[in-house]
């Protein structure tokens, strides 16, 4: 809840009020990756023979710690102070603004945000890592996947809690503590919401859960006849070479366990087919929503509603059913291993969706359209707006009388405006065509342009959310067996260790290049960069839709064909031990390493 959704859509906010840039917030989302990944073989194999329980009282702490110190700068950066409104339309008397080179004080918050995210990072480590180690070890095999596919949908559903009770309090003015009357609305661009109060929630939530965490035994009563009914799948091209009961007690022991997994093919093939998964599932993730907005013409706030309601049940359906299949049908190693390959390669047969999505970009202005026969395509200024003094880096998108887009109402020289009316009509636009000269009044309803992008003419959109829907089903749908089959394939002395190297290597390899690597190819194809009055170059305003599509099934695919690779090798490679082998279970005394694991496929809830 609180790092896939509340610091999700707090990272606008927190931009424009501590006036930072998106590639530094970008640096405060995956500060909580980097944490992960550089404890989490650590705590996964000190945890193990620890008291897990106690460590999970630990991790509620310290997310509760990395909540508070998250919400900090809010009470010590003073109160938001929010200018004047900026006009729109066009005025030929308005200054030309000069290049100014800020420095704020306001910057150094920065490093606060960047200590909560490593504080919650350090809180997530044993949470996933150990976490359900209770879980896999109290309850009988084939009931495993059922408990594990639950776990793995409320780390879907959580950030969709946070998505919504962020929504929500970002209705609030920011300031609402200081008990002040504001005048400007919320649509106002100026406008701040509360972004704080849902971390100081998720606070006094996350140490709630200390003390109940704390009175937990170190084995729930059962488990060790639970343990006594359970039969060996390890992999048998990887046996332990140290197969005495000391061996995982000491620290020593760490490099020989690290090696003796490596080596296990069937275990490494299952863990590079999750990263793969993860890389495009966190890049749609973030981006899913910009790709609705962009190709069929919505606002960024119905867009990413779209998708949310897309990703988010999609996920938490995929997730449950794949483990109530395995665990109805009681399936071995094997058979758990094959049903992930049936349902990736479903996935990847959908995901040529992206094809069938692609729409034409609308006319728009000075991009694809010229201004009535004047000025040039890339050019935003021509001769009807050369007077205005317009500013590239104010997009306020208008749809003409005529069905063009323009940038902003200055750049289709509109000089009046009715701001009663929703959405805000502008009227006398010299860069639209119109024959008589219009006087707004109350009764009149005719106008040359209104706010926002024209409605496009682009009708698939709900069979492509039908679809993708199905795509998201089946992808989520292979998370749980694989998670089971990791459990089941490598010794049962290294199972937690097992999870804390797949979980640092799906963050690695997927989930921190993930958005990455789809960020770098939305911008490829980006057709009109906001340049501000300095020339430098800031976010894109618009997209070639369809190029857009076609690199996004590219990536799609490539990782999606990766994965069914090997998860095949995985099903080819694996041998099941002889019949009938037991496995062991520890006494109090010795060393209890079973733990399943939501690793971060949650991290795809995200940000729909």
């Amino acid at each position: 809840m609180v790092v896939n959704g509340l610091v999700n859509i707090s990272i606008s906010t927190i931009e424009k009020r501590y006036e930072l840039k998106s590639s530094l917030t970008g640096l405060i989302s995956s500060s909580y990756d980097i944490a992960f990944c550089l404890l989490s073989l650590f705590v996964s194999f000190i945890g193990e023979r620890g008291h897990q329980p106690r460590w999970l009282a630990f991790a509620s702490f310290m997310i509760g710690l990395g909540a508070l110190v998250y919400s900090l700068p809010k009470f010590f950066s003073g109160k938001y102070q929010f200018g004047s409104l900026f006009e729109d339309t066009c005025l030929t008397a308005k200054n030309k603004t000069s290049c100014t080179a800020s420095s704020s004080s306001l910057f150094y918050y920065l490093y606060v945000f960047i200590l909560g995210q490593l504080l919650l990072g350090t809180g997530g480590t044993p949470l996933y890592t150990l976490g359900t180690a209770f879980i896999d070890d109290s309850v009988p095999t084939h009931k495993s996947s059922l408990y594990i596919g639950i776990g793995y949908s409320m780390s879907i559903l959580g950030p969709a809690v946070g998505y919504v009770l962020g929504g929500q309090l970002l209705a609030m003015y920011i300031d609402v503590d200081l008990g002040q009357s504001i005048d400007i609305a919320e649509d106002d661009p100026r406008w701040l919401g509360a972004w704080w109060i849902g971390f100081l929630m998720s606070w006094i939530f996350a140490w709630s859960l200390i003390i109940p965490f704390s009175c937990f035994p170190k084995h729930l009563p059962g488990t060790a006849e639970i343990q006594d009914g359970k039969t060996s799948q390890i992999h048998q091209s990887n046996s332990l070479q140290h197969t005495d009961g000391n061996f995982g007690q000491s620290f020593k022991d760490f490099p020989a366990a690290l090696k003796n997994l490596m080596r296990n093919t069937v275990f490494m093939c299952l863990v590079l087919s999750t990263c793969s998964e993860a890389l495009v599932t966190t890049g749609f993730a973030t981006f899913l929503p910009k790709f609705i907005e962009n190709q069929f013409g919505l606002s960024s706030s119905s867009a990413a509603t779209l998708a949310g309601t897309v990703l988010i049940p999609g996920a938490a359906l995929g997730q449950i059913l794949g483990g109530i299949l395995v665990s109805k049908f009681k399936m071995t190693c094997k058979n758990i291993m094959k049903f992930a390959l049936l349902t990736s390669i479903t996935a990847l047969a959908l995901t040529f969706v992206f094809v069938y999505a692609n729409c034409e970009n609308e006319p728009f202005a000075g991009v694809s359209e010229s201004y009535n026969g004047t000025g040039e395509l890339g050019n935003l200024t021509a001769p009807c707006n050369a007077n205005c003094n317009c500013l590239r880096s104010y997009y306020y998108p208008i749809c003409g009388g005529n069905g063009i887009q323009y940038f902003s109402p200055c750049y289709a020289g509109c000089t009046n405006s009715v701001s009663k009316r929703h959405p805000k009509v502008y009227y006398n636009c010299s860069c639209i065509e119109r024959k008589t000269e219009v006087t707004p009044t109350p009764s009149s309803f005719s106008f040359e342009a209104q706010a926002g992008k024209c409605s496009s003419q682009c009708k698939n959109l709900p069979v492509f959310l039908g679809i993708f829907f199905a795509a998201i089903v089946f992808t989520f749908m292979a998370g749980t067996p694989i998670t089971v089959s990791i459990l089941r394939c490598v010794n049962q002395k290294q199972r937690s260790l097992a999870l804390g190297i797949q979980c640092m290597l799906l963050r690695l390899l997927g989930t921190i290049p993930g958005p990455i690597i789809f960020g770098i190819t939305i911008d490829s194809t980006c057709v009109l960069w906001d340049i501000n009055e300095c020339g430098i170059k800031g976010a894109c305003w618009i997209y070639n839709n369809i190029k857009m599509a076609y690199m996004l099934v590219a990536i799609s695919v490539t990782c999606k064909i990766i994965t069914v690779f090997f998860n095949g090798l995985a099903v080819f490679l694996y041998k099941p031990p002889p019949l009938g082998t037991d496995v062991p279970f520890q006494n109090q005394n010795s060393v209890v390493t079973s733990v399943s694991l939501e690793c971060d496929l949650s991290k795809a809830g995200h940000d729909g």
